[in-house]
């Protein structure tokens, strides 16, 4: 026997001897009528159902979200849709093992057909609802020995009480795959994207064209259902296009955590300071990409990763000018718009992003972060602190004053009246001296969360944008009022001016 292969064995031994070992502690002296009525219960409660065929999966209580799930698949036999769910909340363990038993449970048979990047990924995937078949105590007392020898083998495998698995490889031909006079009655696609995919988008349509042309077509009968299960961690992948081309598909989206609180959607599994501590090791568009769907931007049509020119900062008091605009959000929720305070020094002809705020807060935190910084300022050096005057109410007021007299500082925040589009103006303000290097960011900022929660926004400014812009609106403002500082010589004359400087042609 091959290594390769001795290792699939011992492992799908492990598996048998843990399901095996997973006992009927609960069930075993059940009279044949408590049998009977617990077996029916199991149909119709899938939480239930977990608790009694698989406990060696239920080291935490079910979820709502994943027993929404289920019951929305079991319910329409036509179910088509994406299981959206984070990194961490069991999509295969659901999707591959308790989903299709259930049905099976219910409905007396079941030919399921998992699908991953290749064939040896889908038949280790496979693995885990063969290994239930085979091994599993309270299945086997409930309906019998399930193993079926003679149709047993790895990629395609037939239970005694007709349950059918097949592991396919993405981009295999299912046409006319059958078993007997039976065709596959569910589908589940387990991710598929890779590295390679997600930089390909002619590869990308060709496994939209698979599943529109090859694997629907496949299904005939009263039950054709289609699960996909797979994170969504990128800008460009196959389950975003498949989704934007069928918008009547269900798609769930379930994040792991709270981006503001931390506070797990799965809370019986994941305790308080889990996601705090993911997000804090791997870095926040990371942990906001693999958890929450929100995909790390690299830059696009305007804003480029390339532009990003990170510098050691002057001393605070040689910046020329210092000015920080807050663009002010009132909820704090991870819906809401940002508190953004963006801090930007003029150095001769050049800006530099000192330090910066970007949180889904509520206002407090953000004027205590300027607070924080006003105290920290060496005597002679002013940070002109900023703030739109169509943001600006009593309560913004009673916030600023309630943080000022707690911490002793005065902001003195001047109001500005901008009347320009968003859009234009991070354009017209920022676009050309990032092109022309005019823009620099700190180094000491180069781990910081929140510059680079702020870079995310920026790589995002494309026309008709729909994603968050309070960094970037706060840089385009800053920056804005810094030029107006801009001193050059104006030739041989040695006279110089002050004023707007267009960093496209080096005038004013």
């Amino acid at each position: 026997m091959k290594k390769e292969d001795k290792i699939c064995v011992a492992r799908y031994s492990k598996k048998l001897d843990l399901i095996a070992s997973s006992g009927q502690s609960f069930f075993r002296f059940e009279t044949p009528e408590e049998q009977k009525k617990n077996i029916e219960r199991a149909k119709k409660d899938v939480k239930y159902c977990v608790e009694r065929y698989f406990p060696h999966y239920a080291t935490a209580e079910c979820a709502d979200f994943q027993i929404y799930w289920a019951n929305k698949v079991l319910k329409d036999k036509g179910f088509t849709g994406f299981a959206k769910w984070g990194r961490g909340l069991a999509k295969s363990v659901w999707n591959n093992v308790i989903i299709p038993f259930w049905v099976w449970l219910n409905e007396g048979d079941n030919y399921f057909v998992l699908i991953s990047v290749s064939e040896k990924r889908a038949v280790r995937l496979l693995e885990d609802i063969r290994a239930e078949f085979e091994a599993n105590p309270q299945i086997i007392a409930d309906f019998g020995e399930q193993k079926n020898l003679g149709s047993w083998d790895e990629s395609l495998w037939v239970t005694k009480g007709g349950f059918i698995g097949q592991a396919l490889g993405f981009g295999q031909s299912c046409r006319g795959l059958r078993v007997g006079a039976k065709r596959p009655k569910q589908y589940n696609i387990d991710d598929i994207e890779t590295k390679q995919t997600i930089k390909n988008e002619k590869r990308q349509d060709e496994m939209v064209e698979y599943v529109e042309e090859e694997l629907l077509p496949s299904m005939d009968g009263e039950a054709e259902r289609m699960t996909i299960s797979n994170n969504w961690f990128a800008p460009k992948m196959f389950v975003r296009t498949l989704s934007a081309k069928h918008p009547d598909w269900f798609v769930h989206e379930v994040k792991a955590y709270d981006k503001v609180t931390y506070v797990a959607t799965w809370t019986t599994k994941y305790k308080p300071g889990y996601y705090e501590r993911k997000e804090k090791k791997m870095g926040t568009t990371a942990a906001h990409a693999e958890y929450n769907h929100e995909p790390k931007l690299k830059g696009g049509k305007h804003f480029k990763a390339e532009y990003i020119q990170w510098k050691k900062p002057p001393r605070i008091n040689n910046y020329k000018v210092i000015a920080a605009h807050w663009d002010i959000a009132y909820a704090g929720n991870s819906t809401s718009d940002y508190n953004a305070v963006r801090m930007w020094g003029l150095k001769d002809q050049d800006f530099m992003l000192i330090d910066c705020f970007v949180k889904q807060t509520k206002m407090a935190p953000a004027v205590k972060w300027m607070c924080d910084v006003q105290k920290s300022l060496p005597e002679g050096v002013i940070v002109l602190w900023r703030a739109e005057a169509q943001f600006w109410n009593d309560e913004v007021k009673r916030t600023i004053k309630e943080v000022e007299d707690k911490e002793g500082v005065k902001l003195n925040i001047t109001l500005i009246y901008e009347k320009s589009k968003k859009y234009d103006k991070i354009i017209f303000e920022l676009e050309s001296r990032y092109q022309n290097g005019r823009i620099y960011y700190s180094d000491k900022l180069k781990s910081h969360s929140d510059t680079e929660v702020g870079l995310q926004q920026l790589y995002g400014i494309e026309p008709g944008y729909t994603s968050k812009d309070d960094a970037p609106d706060a840089d385009a403002e800053c920056i804005k009022f810094l030029s107006k500082h801009i001193t050059i010589s104006t030739g041989d004359s040695g006279q110089y001016r002050s004023g707007k400087y267009n960093a496209s042609n080096n005038v004013i």
